[in-house]
């Protein structure tokens, strides 16, 4: 990841999705309100995230 905000290529043109990006944490963002803010994950807890989405599929 980097510091730019990025989103899926799955999402195309749709605004209903989230974006990602990595400081040293991992951040994510409403597509529709980024100005209401964002959560932030360690690295163990996004490698936990990730891995939990995995496993559902």
């Amino acid at each position: 990841m980097s510091d730019s905000w990025f989103k899926s290529s799955y999402s195309g043109d749709s605004p209903n999705c989230v974006e990602c990006r990595w400081t040293g944490e991992a951040q994510m963002r409403d597509t529709k309100n980024r100005e209401a803010g964002r959560l932030v994950f360690s690295g163990v807890e996004w490698a936990a995230l990730l891995n939990s989405v995995a496993v559902a599929r």
